[in-house]
């Protein structure tokens, strides 16, 4: 070891050296991770770090669909490769911290989900499936781009987050798939006095609830008679209650609720 230069810069210089590595990495356009072995190396971070949000055949949750090789913030290796890395700012992807090389296959299975999918907007008639919402009462639970109620999931970009066949199952078998979100928390205190809502947050002595007329509670559990987590949907199912062109219509305008897509 040379001990005529500054402390720092011996202890800084391999820190650097492994920033400039990862600028390189990130600064490439395209892919450099596509073999075999590096989507099956992907394959696994997404199903252990991404499937919770996007599914684990990536066909879409609380994140958006990947199979339809349509991407809204973004679509070159670069893109989904910034994307992955920093998170997207005012939505729910969070940053994630793998290597550029680990982001880099993460991206080359995401590129295989692409090509099982369609982007082909299903059969039905949008507008009329848009007055349908309304009329069979479906605003007043779902929030659509500022308007309609709360008591179920918003939907202003559901198309971007579902295929169409989830989308229809979703209305015909509520209860197939009920994001933990949209657990209801069904109580009675000791009073007789009844509440359900969903479930937010608990702990050993409080239950947080979103209320449908007053909002959030919190409850302490010392006052709890009655304390029942149901993870089935309030949301009734409409199998046999729409006409086939009805179901097929709804289908339509929920898929065309798209995210605006990013030009690069």
């Amino acid at each position: 070891m040379r001990y005529d230069q500054p402390f720092w810069r011996l202890n800084l210089r391999p820190v650097l050296l492994t920033l400039l590595l990862a600028a390189s990495c990130l600064a490439q356009d395209k892919n450099p991770h596509t073999n075999a072995a590096d989507v099956a190396a992907g394959a696994k971070i997404f199903r252990s770090h991404c499937a919770d949000c996007h599914g684990l055949t990536g066909q879409g949750g609380k994140g958006p669909d990947l199979t339809t090789g349509q991407f809204f913030h973004g679509s070159s290796d670069a893109a989904l490769l910034y994307n992955i890395s920093e998170g997207i700012t005012g939505t729910a992807m969070p940053g994630q911290f793998f290597s550029p090389d680990q982001v880099w296959q993460i991206v080359a299975y995401v590129r295989t989900l692409s090509a099982k999918g369609s982007a082909k907007a299903p059969e039905g008639n949008a507008a009329a499936g848009a007055q349908l919402f309304r009329n069979k009462g479906c605003i007043g639970c779902h929030l659509i781009r500022g308007e309609g109620g709360v008591n179920g999931p918003e939907l202003s970009f559901i198309g971007s987050q579902r295929p169409a066949t989830q989308i229809r199952k979703s209305i015909e078998e509520p209860n197939a798939e009920v994001d933990r979100a949209f657990w209801t928390a069904d109580i009675i205190l000791e009073d007789g006095t009844p509440y359900r809502g969903f479930l937010l947050n608990e702990d050993t002595y409080h239950a947080q609830m979103l209320h449908p007329t007053t909002g959030l509670v919190t409850l302490p559990k010392r006052n709890f008679r009655k304390f029942e987590i149901l993870k089935t949907s309030s949301m009734p199912s409409y199998q046999g209650k729409l006409k086939p062109e009805e179901l097929q219509d709804l289908v339509a305008y929920l898929w065309s609720l798209q995210r605006p897509r990013r030009t690069e």
